[in-house]
């Protein structure tokens, strides 16, 4: 088990600082093979390593893989570490993970540090960031593609079921205002469209929520995720455990009611009289309420605050 004390920051790098690593190090105790779906700067996968684990890794981003790669090159060396690159919600389409199965399955939702912090990224809101978002370059549709064409219905839609706001109508209205003068291109024309609809007290914590919500419609994120949660089932090994962070409302919202449905003995209608379903619980919950990180860690790293740890089992 790893100290407590040096846990925290022991295992960030320049890239990235992954959060809740204690307590994921934890779950997967003595777990032999553990698929990590969200590698990013592999912190997350070099403490598990490191507590004796082997782990195949993927994640989108050449990037993350290059740097992730390159700091656990001794456990790639010595063949208990592998990292693939491609979508974990295409999860089945990878032929190296053809009939195989996990002890340990790990999705650490979100984004790096290094994609926040990368201005040609364009996840952030800071002044001059181009508007991409994309987490793999390769794919079609940045946010200012997204911004600039899609019409003021969906627009609103995405602020308002990705960005939990209340007056969406009221930015997608002037975002296509003003894109009908200059098309948006960076992170200020998203900022000053924010301003322009809500006025000029709007500040970072709008500007995060927003630009999130446009983030997870580039990616299409909550639909990755509603399709990886049960391919990702399927290949944990009986007895084997799931664990998801989460740092969405939608997205920890969609863990937690899968993860309840999954542990239920009957999920027939509530007036059927006969049961006609699986008739037994897939697995059972591990914590009913999310595990979330520490003052500790919050105070030195503050994008751990909204992360929520969700751990399903599946029956043996």
């Amino acid at each position: 088990m790893i100290d407590s004390d040096t846990v925290t920051g022991r295992w960030d790098s320049s890239y990235h600082a992954p959060v809740l690593v204690e307590e994921v190090v934890g779950l997967f105790e003595g777990a032999k093979e553990i698929l990590d779906c969200t590698l990013g700067g592999g912190g997350h996968a070099e403490a598990l390593l490191a507590s004796g684990s082997s782990v195949v890794a993927i994640d989108r981003d050449e990037a993350a893989i290059n740097e992730a790669r390159e700091r656990l090159a001794s456990y790639e060396t010595s063949g208990r570490f592998r990292a693939l690159r491609g979508n974990f919600g295409e999860i089945d389409h990878f032929p190296e993970l053809i009939g195989r199965s996990f002890d340990g399955i790990l999705a650490d939702l979100g984004v790096s540090s290094h994609q926040i912090d990368a201005d040609d990224r364009g996840f952030s809101f800071r002044p001059g960031a181009l508007l991409d978002m994309r987490m793999d370059r390769r794919a079609p549709g940045t946010a200012a593609d997204l911004l600039n064409t899609l019409d003021e219905a969906d627009l609103s839609h995405i602020f308002h079921d990705y960005g939990d706001e209340p007056r969406a109508g009221r930015l997608a209205r002037e975002i296509v205002r003003r894109r009908a003068r200059k098309p948006m291109r960076l992170s200020d024309d998203l900022v000053d469209a924010i301003r322009g609809a809500y006025g000029a007290r709007t500040g970072p914590a709008d500007f995060a929520r927003l630009f999130q919500a446009v983030r997870i419609a580039v990616n299409d994120e909550l639909t990755t995720l509603e399709k990886a949660l049960p391919l990702l089932r399927e290949k944990l090994q009986p007895g084997g455990l799931l664990v998801v962070i989460a740092y969405h409302s939608g997205e920890d919202r969609l863990v937690k009611h899968t993860m309840r449905e999954w542990s239920l003995d009957c999920i027939c209608p509530p007036r059927q009289l006969t049961c006609t379903c699986r008739g037994k619980a897939l697995g059972g919950l591990v914590n009913k309420r999310p595990i979330k990180a520490s003052q500790v860690e919050m105070a030195i790293n503050p994008r751990s605050r909204s992360a929520r740890l969700r751990a399903w089992r599946k029956a043996a």
